[in-house]
Parts: C-alpha cells; structure tokens; sequence
C-alpha cells in the first residue's frame, strides 16, 4: 500500500467511468469515487446531471465518447455485447467476473479489447487479496521450493447457496451460467495463477445439485416459508435468514438484496418473502446448479491440482488451500499463511498488515474490492496495464479452463485441455 502516495502524485485529473449496471457490484465499485474523489469520477449513474442517466448501454454507446472507461456490472449473460462495444469505442474496461457465459464471447471479449487498445481488468478480486497475493510472492520466491500439489476449497456457505444459488440470481443456468463459473473461477483462477507458466494439460470434473431437490421436501413443508408448518426445525428457512436478520439490525446482504428498492424492515422482508422468489421452499425451486463439485488438474511438469465447491459449509467463502512443495508446506486459512519449512523444521506465520485491513470504507471481499479498484485506477491515470493483476490473456486462460471442467462433468470423460482451448 505503499505505492499509494506515488501513485496519486501522477494523477492531476480524476479519471472519469461509467458505470454499467447498478446492482450490488455497482454500487461497490462506485464507492472507490467517494474514497478518492481526485482520483475517480463517476460521470455516468449517479449524483450525476441528469443527461448522462441511461435506461441502458445502447444509449450510451450512441454518444460520442465522454468518459476514460466503463464498468461493466450487468448480470452474468450480458457482459458481451456491452464489452465488445465499449472497447471499440476505446473506452477501457473494468468486466465483473465471470467475462462472459460462453468461452467464445469471453474470447470475442478480449480479441475486441486487444484490437481496440484498450486496458481490460477483470474483477477476480481475490488477486487483489493481500494475503492471496502474498501466497504467489511466497511461490515465486522459492520459499517451498518446486510446487507439487494445490488442494483447494471453497466452502460457500450454507444460507449463502440457499440464498444465491436454490432461490437467487444464480440459480438456473439457463437464466446465468452453471456454479463453477459463476461462483468458482476466482479459484480455479487462482490455481492457474499459482501454477505459475504451467500450462494445464488434462482436468477431470464431478459434481451435482444435491439435497436442494423436490424429493428431499420434508411431509408437511409448504411453497413458502411463511406458510409452513415445518419451517422451525428447517436451517434453509428464509424467516430464519432474512426476518431473523432484521430482527437482530443486519440491513446489509443478503436481506438488501430482497428489497432493493425500500430500507430492508420487518414489513417489507416480511412483503419481500410472501410474494418474491426469496420466500420460496429450497425444495420447490427451479433450482439446476451444482452444490458441490470437485476439479481435478494436471499441469506441465506434473504439478497437480484439487479444487473442492461444497454448499453445506458454516463459513462463507472462507477459502483454504494448502499448497505442497519441495521445499515446504504453505497453508492459508482465509485469516494467515503459515509456511513449515522441510530443512529447518520451523514454521513462519504471515498476516495481513494493519494498513491492508484497512477497508476504505468499501465492503465486499475483505477489502480486496479496494485494491481491485485502486489498481485499475492507477493502471488508467499512469498508463500502465502492469498495474492490473487480471489483465486478458491470463484471464482468458483461467476463464477456458472452467468451460474445460465443466465440459468434463457434464460429459463424463477427462478433457484434454490443448484439444479444447483452441476450439
């Protein structure tokens, strides 16, 4: 963090975004403008003059350019058509992960940004972890020496998949995309970025929607949670995760999200979950997404991966990995690294520092939605792409490696990753 003082003294003028899309990613990234108003300015979605509000992204392309750059914070299926366009316009791009729900559009993506000379950064925020960025200077450094082995986890969290996954936005792929790109390619990312130049040769994938499923409904359990019956011995309640939450003052997600459009209290959740698809049974949904699923990886040079999604977890998104080398064990619990060094037999701890806790004043993925920020924002203002940890080639890798997987659950089969990643 460091750099950050350096970093502002190149800048005289704020650099000017638009912001396409205004969800909950939206509104996060726009705070980085609240933090850093001589570093950032929105100019397109809000607190703005009134002829720079669109009612969508073909206005704004319409119009001559008028901002440095765009981000694009629409849902899952359409982040193509926006990206491609803007690029060719020559704005630079800040794209919320997943690139785009089919390998070729999330190729086109990137053919466009590279044609139109534009910098791309993706938002895999978790590059921008201190702590999972410390994991790869570690690596780098040789401290375990020849990494052999990485086994991964993501433990998504029990209320969290009922709420995003059975009854939420991400539920149905035919409505977003299947989990492990919606939900998993931050880590199989991850595991791409910590392979180092390895190229993955062959992956093998399983996994399915389990217990979230009409057969699984307990006898006397209604459609909805407010008319239920059994709904007090049920942990997927939904009076449980978004009532209960008020009752106890938690305004923020997932219960905003219910009401997006009124201060989150008991009448409106209460309204929220009798008429809208939060109020559902988890057994009665249209629900086809996996809830647990496992990747398996082979890289150049035999280095070998294991990644792991599972629903059914207490923390959420708490990942843990631990990776195997020659030299040492390096594990990592979502709070600190801890390196056990083979030769000597002693074990170092790494935290986080006091300044990169710091979180801005911006919420969402430890503080790493900041840094993501910071980052793409100095890569604008110096001109340096070296800025952006998630720039397009790299990403796209990551992002085919996904569609690889998931090819090889749906088809039964190990995917050879040379024979697919060019098609």
């Amino acid at each position: 963090m460091g750099q950050n003082s350096s970093q502002e003294s190149n800048m005289t003028t704020p650099v000017h975004v638009i912001i396409v899309g205004a969800g909950c990613r939206g509104e996060i990234y726009a705070q980085f403008a609240s933090i850093h108003p001589k570093r950032m300015k929105v100019v397109a979605k809000h607190k703005i003059e009134d002829k720079n509000v669109f009612e969508d992204w073909q206005s704004i392309v319409e119009r001559e350019k008028f901002a440095d750059a765009v981000l694009i914070c629409t849902p899952d299926r359409v982040h193509k058509d926006p990206a491609v366009a803007f690029a060719k316009k020559g704005y630079h791009i800040l794209l919320e992960k997943p690139m785009a729900t089919t390998q070729e559009d999330c190729t086109a993506i990137v053919e466009a940004c590279i044609q139109g000379g534009v910098m791309l950064s993706v938002g895999h925020v978790l590059r921008y972890d201190p702590l999972i960025h410390k994991i790869k200077e570690l690596i780098d450094a040789g401290v375990i020496g020849d990494v052999i082995h990485i086994q991964h986890l993501e433990p998504v969290g029990f209320y969290h998949f009922a709420h995003s996954f059975v009854r939420g936005n991400w539920r149905n792929e035919a409505e977003s995309s299947f989990a492990l790109l919606a939900k998993s390619c931050h880590d199989i990312d991850l595991i791409h970025h910590w392979a180092g130049a390895r190229r993955c040769v062959k992956v093998s994938s399983f996994g399915s929607v389990s217990h979230f499923q009409k057969e699984k409904k307990p006898t006397g359990a209604g459609d909805r949670c407010l008319d239920c019956s059994v709904e007090g011995n049920c942990p997927y309640s939904a009076c449980k995760i978004y009532v209960d939450s008020v009752k106890q003052g938690h305004t923020g997600w997932p219960v905003s999200v219910i009401c997006p459009n009124s201060l989150p209290d008991i009448e409106s959740v209460t309204e929220a979950l009798r008429t809208g698809p939060y109020g559902r049974c988890v057994y009665d949904c249209d629900n086809d997404v996996c809830s647990n699923q496992v990747v398996n990886m082979e890289f150049e040079g035999g280095l070998t991966a294991a990644f792991s999604m599972v629903a059914f977890t207490e923390e959420i998104c708490q990942r843990k990995t631990t990776i195997y080398g020659s030299k040492g064990e390096l594990s990592y619990n979502g709070r600190e690294i801890r390196v056990f060094d083979f030769l000597t037999r002693i074990p170092t701890k790494h935290t986080a520092s006091s300044e990169d806790l710091k979180h801005y004043g911006m919420s969402g993925h430890g503080g790493a939605d900041y840094h993501l920020m910071n980052a793409f924002i100095s890569a604008l203002a110096n001109n340096d792409p070296s800025m952006i940890r998630s720039g397009p080639e790299e990403t796209l890798i990551s992002h085919l490696l996904v569609f690889e997987a998931e090819r090889s659950r749906v088809e039964s089969r190990v995917v050879y990753c040379g024979d697919t990643a060019e098609s």
